[in-house]
């Protein structure tokens, strides 16, 4: 019950990859390459209107010799990450439904092929982490449950799970509806963002518009509000991105520029402003529509 695809690497070895899956030459790349032609994260696969898509990040791809941005991923497909360099698409598996996941305090989320549960703000990051309230993961055609402290067990949509007082429920959802649709920003349609954050680098993703790549300080803030994936405080904010200052004047100061830098460079990209939204109370947050989406790899 996930949406997946098989393609062969330039080294003759089969890889599997999932919805959020990154090719690149980082060895945290789900297909990494070790080749220097090949950025750190050159492409993601992507679940969008139901059906898997190839999505380029930091770098360009080709089928046919014909560059791309983005690709509807097809069996038989050869495509090209630089010259003799090649994936083959062996297979790709587009089921009726999805698994998800929702709960009092957890919006219903479809899974990544391992999701981890953390608590106080609770959220759902698509990698492992230890320790944590819960882990889901795949193993085969089966879903993998573990809560802390309990064995881990197989389980399937319908099955619940408790975690600090709190219900979970595995559900169905509709393939479509675990992909991407237009969202609507003020008086326009604009299509989703997919948002990737891997703390050193980020990118914000968007049909028809260029990548918006980030590093340094901007990549770190947005990674940061991705991993509370809520509002937090601007003086614990701050304290995460210069913890060697403890000056709360000069800390507001880097604060407010690295913040009009980066929605500067959303700006220039097309991209809404709003996304790392202030609410001139001390809060800040990462502002995701409803079908934005979050790539957490920090």
């Amino acid at each position: 019950m996930r949406p997946r695809v098989r393609v062969l690497g330039p080294d003759g070895v089969s890889h599997e990859l999932a919805p959020g899956d990154v090719v690149g030459r980082t060895a945290s790349a789900r297909l990494s390459l070790d080749d220097p032609r090949v950025s750190e994260a050159h492409a993601m696969v992507s679940l969008r209107d139901g059906v898997l898509k190839l999505m380029s990040l930091r770098g360009a791809f080709a089928l046919r010799g014909q560059p791309l941005r983005e690709l509807i991923l097809e069996p038989g497909q050869l495509i090209a990450l630089a010259p003799g360099l090649v994936l083959e698409v062996q297979e790709v598996s587009l089921p009726e439904a999805v698994l998800a996941v929702e709960g009092p305090d957890l919006p219903r989320q479809p899974l990544p092929s391992v999701a981890t549960l953390l608590l106080e703000p609770t959220r759902l990051v698509a990698r492992y982490v230890d320790p944590a309230a819960a882990r889901l993961w795949t193993h085969g055609d089966d879903w993998r449950l573990q809560v802390e402290g309990s064995p881990a067990r197989t389980v399937d949509a319908g099955d619940t799970f408790d975690v600090a007082g709190r219900t979970y429920v595995l559900v169905e959802l509709e393939l479509r509806a675990a992909g991407h649709s237009p969202t609507r920003a003020g008086e326009g349609i604009q299509a989703p963002l997919v948002v990737v954050a891997s703390y050193d680098t980020a990118h914000v993703l968007r049909q028809g518009v260029p990548v918006v790549s980030l590093s340094g300080v901007q990549a770190r803030l947005i990674s940061e509000l991705a991993a509370v994936r809520g509002p937090i405080a601007w003086t614990a904010l701050a304290a995460e991105l210069w913890s060697d200052d403890d000056d709360v004047h000069l800390l507001r100061a880097r604060l407010d520029t690295a913040i009009s830098r980066l929605r500067r460079k959303l700006r220039e990209g097309r991209v809404r402003t709003d996304l790392v939204r202030t609410d001139g109370a001390g809060q800040v947050e990462l502002l995701l529509y409803p079908h934005d989406s979050l790539e957490d790899r920090t």
